[in-house]
């Protein structure tokens, strides 16, 4: 596994001052320039005896330490990595150019190396220029990367490198070096949007084309050419998107590029550097045969892979394995039943390592790594149970192999030694959002021929590799796109509009997309924006929206917990604010246990709804002080409500330093509830939905979808089982195969008439709850609903800011003007 070295404690510091001669960087630390004690004591220059002194060790610049003989053999691995040939051009072209566009195939090393370079870079200006920041689209590959390049340095993790993600942050002030989640280094432009901190920022991974990347790409740009002397950034992708990329960029970005430099014959200067380019070449291509097999009508892609896994090992050649799945879902099904069908297996096959590798794993991530299988029970921090249940069929005299089993997370991410073998089942599942409806669909599609390619790389093996497509040729050849769709033509823009707001005020210059978002998704994210009150009438962000840009939650959610400050249930929207931030804290039963789960969590249930079942098994939890055996007797996350906890202090941070006032807890008395309700509607009222007959058929107002509430949900699992309600805000709806909306709390639809007048008797499509609406609106005392309207505005958009106590008829009622 890969892991920082022991905590050192920095003895140095550097100060800003005049740049360094380049002669005292770390090229001067190649193994070839190390002295004959090195090679004879065998010891990394550690043991050379006390009466030579510190004097003639090898000090590592960052700490002021002696390197340590792991970082000799680290460093001799290093140099044998593809992307190690374009180092010296790299630090050349950083010394006169604001950018540099480096393209490498996946598993060259450019995500562990360039980083390097660019704090060597740095270092050569005493970090004058800034600190160096590395950008990943994935939240746990920056987290590896962290503890890779810790360790490849001799550094600590925690100290000179660390990481930063959603809601865990290992970095102190004098950390030199940061990976950081792409979405908090954009996030942590609205406060500093020349990113002064840095002085190089490295984004990486930009194929994968991420929402945040994307626009970062665009906005880096702006901070060049406002920071020309003293700012650097550095592009990394695979070689399929680099032609667009470098035309987007234009001639003056240069391109370095790894797949022109191994066709080209090497030149003097690059003979004389100690570069050993024997060692390298096998390196540099894996022999990769590809073979076809289409599977026959009705297999399941996770059952066929399951069994291409068995029949490799029963094989009996060595080399990894790695398997392509479509979703963690399937990832996991396809775990469960390679550990069923290993039973059978005969113990002389050798023992087979079975690992999952999806996002949802957090630092569980990091086994992948490990080649011993003993080392994973060694490590662990509980200390509990002396195997690795992983392994299976561990003591036979065969091959050791580990399957790894995936989804596109590792298309580029986490680069594996040894495997051999790569199965893919040509597929994914997305989540695309359509605008029109206001509603996430899952897709399960096709990937793209670039995705097929990228995952047939994965061979990382000296001997010749294979790559299982268990799709026909013809598919690959006519029926995938060339590339997947970027991310700004599939997600929510909502979250992104309001910090591109929030940059504007800052004074950014228009941002630039690779490829710009549909003109309707920007429209519906304005337009959900000015619903929430947001935007002023110049469409720049209101008092209501820089509030809301400061929050890290999706922009309805942040407008709920503002509203709360009004009705005196912060406490309470606090609460579910993290819990519907984390994960969902439900664990999925096994068959047959499903009722069991449903025992256990009905005495959590609220009979207001499900928010309020959330704030109910919140509160159990910290109770019961965050005991993870409590969690599993009632079928609950212990990972998801420990990070709800920590979500729900960061939100009590960010709300205690912009002053805004949070009340006491109040939970449990019925004026609680109703408070709690109005400001979820404050949030969520394009979240509603009417029962059409009476019998759970629920007719979503905005888009005339027909959905059901999901089966746990405490309307359908309470005893007795209670008459669904007849209208419901909920917080998630998916167009997927069960069709269900998700957290459900019945609403009365008086608040809805009292708190979003301007959209439910005006925009909201007409439908027979609009009527209903309507209806009930005429039958409220006049003096009631005008002082209610005037009142209270965050129900509507800042058009109508004056007379909404008056009388609203259809002809006079306008739409929503979109700036």
């Amino acid at each position: 596994m890969m892991s920082s070295s022991p905590a050192k404690h920095s003895s140095t510091s550097l100060s800003p001052g005049s740049r360094v001669p380049p002669t005292t960087d770390l090229d001067s630390l190649s193994l070839s320039s190390l002295s004959g004690d090195f090679d004879d004591d065998g010891d990394g220059g550690r043991g050379g005896g006390e009466e030579e002194g510190m004097g003639d060790l090898e000090v590592n610049p960052y700490d002021g330490l002696p390197f340590s003989s792991r970082y000799y053999s680290l460093l001799e691995d290093r140099q044998k990595l593809p992307v190690w040939r374009l180092r010296q051009s790299l630090l050349e072209h950083l010394e006169s150019h604001n950018m540099v566009l480096l393209s490498a195939p996946s598993g060259a090393g450019k995500s562990t190396q360039v980083s390097q370079w660019c704090v060597e870079y740095a270092l050569s200006y005493e970090f004058s220029q800034g600190l160096v920041c590395c950008s990943q689209p994935y939240s746990v590959a920056a987290v590896s990367l962290a503890i890779r390049v810790a360790d490849e340095m001799d550094l600590s993790l925690g100290m000179e490198v660390g990481y930063r993600v959603s809601h865990d942050d290992s970095c102190t002030p004098d950390t030199l070096l940061r990976f950081v989640g792409d979405t908090l280094l954009l996030e942590e432009m609205m406060s500093d949007p020349l990113l002064h901190q840095y002085g190089v920022v490295v984004l990486d991974e930009l194929q994968e084309r991420t929402v945040p990347t994307d626009v970062m790409l665009g906005l880096l740009c702006d901070v060049c050419r406002q920071r020309p002397d003293n700012f650097r950034v550095v592009l990394l992708t695979h070689p399929t998107l680099a032609p667009r990329l470098s035309a987007f960029l234009g001639p003056s970005v240069p391109h370095l590029s790894l797949d022109s430099l191994l066709s080209d014959p090497p030149t003097r200067d690059q003979e004389d550097e100690h570069e050993v380019e024997e060692d390298r070449k096998p390196l540099a291509i894996n022999r990769v045969e590809t073979l076809y097999r289409e599977l026959s009508s009705g297999k399941e892609p996770v059952a066929a892979a399951s069994h291409m896994v068995l029949d490799l090992h029963r094989r009996g050649e060595e080399g990894d394995i790695m398997v392509f799945l479509a979703s963690a879902q399937e990832t996991e099904e396809c775990v469960a039943l390679l550990e069923k069908e290993c039973v059978a297996l005969s113990p002389q096959l050798g023992p087979l390592r079975i690992l999952p590798l999806h996002a949802g794993l957090d630092g569980q991530t990091q086994r992948v790594y490990e080649s011993d299988p003993e080392a994973s029970a060694l490590r662990k921090s509980d200390g509990s149970e002396g195997v690795d249940s992983s392994v299976l069929g561990a003591g036979g005299a065969g091959v050791k192999r580990k399957v790894i089993i995936t989804d596109s997370l590792a298309e580029a991410s986490f680069s594996l030694p040894a495997v051999r073998y790569v199965i893919d089942t040509g597929r994914q599942l997305k989540t695309v959002y359509n605008p029109q409806i206001r509603a996430n669909s899952q897709v399960l599609s096709t990937i793209s021929k670039h995705q097929a390619d990228m995952r047939t790389q994965r061979v990382n093996s000296h001997l010749p590799g294979l790559c299982l497509r268990l799709y026909p040729q013809s598919l690959y050849e006519e029926g995938m796109e060339e590339a997947h769709c970027p991310g700004v033509v599939e997600e929510n823009l909502s979250h992104l509009v309001l910090l591109l707001k929030r940059l504007d005020i800052a004074d950014m210059g228009q941002c630039k997309f690779l490829d710009r978002p549909a003109p309707e998704a920007l429209m519906q994210a304005l337009e959900d924006l000015d619903y929430l009150a947001a935007l002023d009438d110049d469409g720049n962000l209101s008092e209501v929206g820089i509030i809301m840009s400061e929050l890290p939650l999706e922009p309805p959610l942040a407008k709920a917990l503002i509203a709360a400050c009004e009705y005196d249930c912060v406490d309470e929207l606090l609460t579910i604010a993290a819990m519907l931030t984390a994960p969902s804290c439900f664990v999925t039963a096994e068959a047959g246990r499903e009722e069991a789960a449903v025992t256990h969590w009905r005495p959590l249930m609220h009979t207001e709804g499900d928010h309020m079942t959330l704030i109910n098994i919140y509160n159990a939890f910290i109770a019961h002080n965050q005991d993870e055996a409590w969690c599993v007797t009632n079928f609950l996350s212990h990972a998801s409500l420990r990070l709800a906890v920590v979500i729900r202090a960061e939100l009590l941070e960010v709300m205690q330093r912009i002053e805004l006032p949070v009340s006491p807890p109040a939970f449990g008395c019925q004026d609680n509830c109703t408070n709690i309700k109005r400001a979820l509607i404050s949030g969520f009222f394009l979240k509603v939905a009417h029962d059409v007959d009476g019998s759970g058929n629920y007719l979503l107002l905005t888009h005339r979808h027909v959905a059901h509430l999901h089966p746990f949900s405490s309307y359908l699992c309470r005893q007795p089982c209670p008459d669904p309600p007849s209208w419901v805000l909920y917080h998630e709806f998916t167009i997927s195969r069960d069709n269900c909306i998700r957290i459900a709390s019945e609403v009365h639809p008086q608040m809805l008439v009292e708190l979003a007048p301007q959209y439910y008797l005006g925009n909201l499509p007409s439908s027979d709850g609009k009527e209903l609406l309507m209806e009930l609106r005429q039958n409220l005392e006049p003096h009631s609903y005008e002082q209610d309207g005037v009142s209270d505005e965050h129900g509507r958009t800042h058009r109508d800011t004056e007379g909404m106590g008056e009388t609203h008829n259809q002809s006079s009622t306008e739409l929503c003007v979109v700036q």
